[in-house]
């Protein structure tokens, strides 16, 4: 059952709720969104400490990144058939409470098996969240507020990925890497039987579901085994290992079979029909591949600036969150020039070129020796760049359907985005390690008076071995500044692709309604 079906059902005998009780519900059903696309980028500044703490690399710690992030993508098309079953404040409710308790046990971990399987926990929880916030916050508003509740809950899905970093390394640093999970226990748990109250009595009806098993088995193998083979392939030598190869061919047919199963299926769990309409296309292709160019950088920049420029997770956390500052500030200066009908191509097409020109100056302008302020600059004009990109693109996707297909286009745009920030997070620290060990190797291959730069420190009363060592280390930071500028040039580069992926969209015949998007 499409998430369509289910989220364009509104019951309309469902009376909005007024006064004090709609401003507490409508704050609690925006905070589990927030807290769902929080965790999205919380862990990321604390992966490091994670990792150590678990006694494992911090390449291996990015799981429980990735973990959380296909879970949660997988259970994105099951909300249609799990709300036409149950009911959506049911699930609403059981996913919100069930979110605290499962954060307990993640916090709780005491290896790393252990915490990715309750992160995937988590994402399969938080997944029905984000698509089912917004249908209630819509369902309790009257009408004529419904786009006050749609701009409430666009702006928990834009602050939660920014404040993650900076709420992730404030705790991490100052209580321990534990209460990044911990510290959302009362507050889902308040949040869910505040709403168990407020929401008791409202109609939530449910009906007859048939679910796509065979649809949902082909998804869960395909995306699978291609995100398992994006992670331990850096590790087992890619190609060379028989298992990456298993995986491989698992990924390509159960993704061949996922497609024609699901374009001839009557009830799909993910309508592929809808990329029928060209600037659905060309929007969800470019949100998804922009988010997933945006994510990696959001993803890279926390861990080199704790494992090679001495920052903490705090200051890690703040180096990455400030772009938050003008992302909000921005939001309705982009809304107002895309409600006055300026092209919204343009806007994305603009947003996305400055976000890859912010990469090229990190490429050209970071070295070894960067101030704070230097670093942070192009971060902090990031916030507006990203405003101009993920605002209008989810508002173009959804004018580019039916009004009854907007439901669906948002379930696979949301799909597809949440899977491309998990490959992202996999592909760049692939591209990381691979572009390290290269540049090592170029580096202590063209040293020129490398046994006179020994002789030398020796020569000052330097032991034998710790000059080597420190010549070693020398040579292995400078491989991995260069390998940080290479892969924001591989950013950058696909960040241009997505700003010309949105011309293949039909201009749009007027202003596109923003209130919409997902």
């Amino acid at each position: 059952m499409s998430v369509a079906r289910t989220i364009s059902a509104t019951p309309e005998a469902a009376q909005p709720l007024t006064g004090g009780k709609l401003l507490v519900a409508a704050l609690f059903i925006g905070l589990g969104n927030f807290l769902v696309v929080l965790d999205t980028t919380i862990a990321n500044v604390s992966v490091p400490t994670i990792a150590g703490a678990l006694g494992v690399s911090s390449t291996q710690g990015t799981w429980v990144i990735t973990s959380y992030a296909v879970a949660e993508a997988i259970t994105v098309p099951l909300t249609g058939w799990l709300t036409r079953r149950f009911g959506a404040i049911r699930v609403f409710l059981f996913c919100y409470l069930a979110f605290a308790i499962i954060s307990l046990l993640c916090g709780f971990a005491t290896s790393l098996g252990q915490l990715i399987a309750c992160r995937v926990l988590l994402g399969l929880v938080g997944g029905p969240i984000m698509p089912l916030s917004q249908m209630l916050l819509l369902r309790v508003f009257p009408k004529e507020r419904a786009t006050q509740a749609t701009v409430l809950w666009a702006m928990t899905t834009l602050v939660g990925p920014v404040a993650g970093p900076i709420l992730g390394g404030i705790i991490c640093d100052s209580i321990g890497w534990e209460w990044i999970f911990f510290i959302k226990v009362p507050v889902a748990g308040a949040g869910g039987l505040a709403l168990l109250m407020l929401l008791r009595g409202q109609p939530d009806p449910t009906g007859p579901a048939f679910i796509d098993k065979i649809g949902l088995a082909l998804l869960v193998i395909w995306v699978g085994a291609l995100q398992i083979m994006l992670d331990e392939g850096r590790n087992k030598d890619w190609f060379a290992s028989h298992e990456i190869q298993v995986l491989a061919v698992v990924a390509v047919v159960g993704f061949v079979a996922f497609v024609i199963w699901e374009l001839t299926e009557p009830n799909p769990i993910v309508d592929l029909r809808i990329f029928r309409h060209r600037g659905f296309t060309a929007a969800a292709s470019t949100y998804s591949f922009g988010y997933g160019a945006f994510f990696a950088s959001v993803v890279l920049l926390p861990l080199w600036l704790q494992s090679n420029m001495g920052y903490t997770a705090t200051w890690a956390g703040y180096a990455t969150g400030i772009m938050g500052m003008l992302a909000v500030a921005s939001a309705p200066l982009v809304g107002k020039a895309v409600e006055r009908g300026i092209d919204v191509r343009l806007i994305i097409s603009l947003g996305v070129v400055l976000l890859g020109a912010i990469m090229v100056w990190r490429m050209l302008t970071f070295t070894p020796d960067i101030t704070f302020m230097q670093m942070a600059l192009p971060t902090f004009l990031t916030g507006t760049t990203m405003v101009m990109f993920f605002i209008p693109v989810t508002g173009l996707a959804m004018a580019s359907v039916k009004p009854e297909e907007q439901a669906n286009a948002a379930g696979i745009s949301n799909f597809m985005r949440t899977l491309a920030g998990a490959f992202a997070t996999s592909l760049v620290q692939t591209g990381w390690s691979n572009a390290t060990r290269t540049n090592q190797t170029e580096l202590a291959g063209v040293i020129n008076n490398g046994q006179a730069t020994l002789d030398a420190m020796t020569s000052q009363g330097i032991p034998a071995d710790t000059a080597r060592a420190l010549l070693s280390s020398a040579v292995e930071g400078q491989s991995v500044m260069l390998a940080t500028l290479n892969m924001f040039g591989v950013i950058a580069i696909c960040l241009f692709v997505a700003a010309m992926i949105i011309w293949l969209a039909p201009k749009p015949k007027g202003p596109v309604d923003t209130s919409g998007a997902h």
